[in-house]
């Protein structure tokens, strides 16, 4: 009887000697999705923000899936223990990953797995999250149902319980009350992370870093064309730097994931020579350089110029450089604008699907909702032969022919409770028993 145990036990030793954990291949992703979909009580739908999903493998056979997130964009117990103040917290909450997912997959008892597995997994996560977001990751958090489990896992892997959230979900814009508190757990992934995540001045190697520059020399000659169209506000007194060259940079440097006017400058600063002479900049016949403007200069042309103008010439060239993608059509109300009679400024926007690049946009009348707005703002781009979402709001009869008969595109809308004779003949359709999930 003690050899049988003894066996037993030297086995599950072995077993778990043979753990590895790694990200996923590209080709396994559907597999994972599905038997997260499948298996987990939440069920499984998509991964928010920057995200990694990973494998537990024994012996090459699957035994564990792992997914990680962008952390929450509040969370009281965590905001508390850290002690940081709001301003820092936007700057730093790219360091911080969200495990939003952990399945040990049905049929697997393995004693130690789940802390194991955890243990493996936060020995990597930081450097993968480098090498693919290009900044590391410094703590980790998860929120643990409690009428479920007891985050056993977790404490067994030395991650440490803040409390619980005060029981609200979020949905698209909206949060709201479930009352189904979490516990919160996380676990700092250095001794130095709370200090970095806090101190006034972040160090350089934590700042996320933006993409190089990619676009090609004629992508880079169609846009100057489009510009060159462009009226220049400013007088002509006093100018050092073409309006061409200035909105150039602006738009190549937040395509490549610039978000203030102090990041489009530091850009602009990092281009090679031959780069700032496709983008137009000023040439100093003194040092015989290409010389980028400066971070005042490019806020006060960026402040000066026409937007609406500019969007239309640029939309019109983003849309040459993503015309095969779908697109995606969303409203969204910009906080902190206000309209000329003091309302929040609402906006539906034409969105590239993957990319997330914004190829045209209308603003909705005060007293007006999305629906009138759809057909304007997609009435002058090439969707022949794309496919056009949108949510419930514009599963609409005449819409949907604008877009066949018109445009001709396809579309992909939701059906919810506000077209119910809808709702109710894809239902008798039995289209779950025709293509099962």
């Amino acid at each position: 009887m003690c050899n049988d145990s003894c066996s037993s036990k030297q086995n599950e030793k072995e077993l778990l000697n043979s753990l590895i954990v790694r990200l996923i291949e590209l080709s396994e992703r559907p597999e994972w999705d599905k038997l997260m979909a499948d298996q987990h009580y939440l069920g499984f739908k998509k991964l928010v923000g920057e995200s990694l999903r990973y494998v537990a493998e024994v012996q090459g056979h699957w035994v564990a899936l792992l997914g990680w997130s962008s952390a929450a964009l509040q969370c009281h117990p965590r905001d508390s223990w850290i002690g940081w103040p709001q301003a820092i917290q936007w700057q730093r909450l790219h360091l911080i990953a969200n495990n939003s997912r952990f399945l040990i997959l049905s049929g697997i008892h393995i004693p130690n797995l789940a802390s194991k597995t955890l243990s493996l997994n936060l020995k990597r996560l930081s450097t993968d999250w480098q090498q693919i977001y290009g900044h590391p990751i410094l703590l980790v958090e998860t929120f643990v149902d409690i009428s479920r489990f007891a985050g056993t896992c977790y404490k067994a892997a030395n991650w440490t319980y803040l409390g619980t959230t005060r029981g609200f979900g979020k949905s698209a814009r909206r949060y709201y009350y479930h009352g189904q508190p979490k516990a919160v757990f996380t676990r700092p992934l250095s001794s130095s992370a709370i200090y970095s995540l806090v101190e006034p001045i972040l160090n350089a190697k934590f700042i996320r870093k933006v993409h190089p520059m990619k676009f090609t020399k004629k992508q880079l000659e169609a846009l100057i064309e489009t510009l060159k169209m462009l009226p220049d506000p400013r007088h002509k007194r006093g100018k050092r730097h073409r309006i061409i060259s200035i909105i150039a940079i602006s738009i190549c440097s937040v395509l490549c994931g610039c978000r203030s006017y102090t990041a489009i400058a530091q850009w602009a600063q990092n281009r090679t020579q031959n780069q700032l002479k496709r983008l137009w900049s000023r040439y100093n016949d003194k040092n015989k350089r290409y010389e980028p403007p400066s971070e005042p200069t490019i806020r006060r042309v960026l402040q000066a110029i026409d937007a609406e103008t500019v969007d239309q010439a640029v939309y019109g060239w983003l849309r040459s450089l993503f015309s095969g993608c779908a697109v995606a059509f969303d409203g969204k109300v910009l906080k902190g604008a206000r309209n000329e009679e003091g309302r929040q400024v609402h906006l539906l926007s034409a969105i590239i699907h993957q990319k997330g690049i914004t190829i045209a946009q209308k603003q909705i009348a005060s007293k007006s909702n999305e629906i009138p707005a759809a057909r304007p703002l997609l009435a002058p781009l090439n969707l022949k032969d794309k496919v056009v979402t949108g949510d419930a709001m514009h599963t609409q009869t005449d819409l949907a022919r604008f877009l066949v008969e018109e445009k001709q595109a396809d579309y992909l809308f939701t059906v919810k409770g506000n077209q119910k004779t809808l709702k109710e003949d894809i239902k008798d359709l039995n289209l779950s028993e025709a293509f099962p999930p």
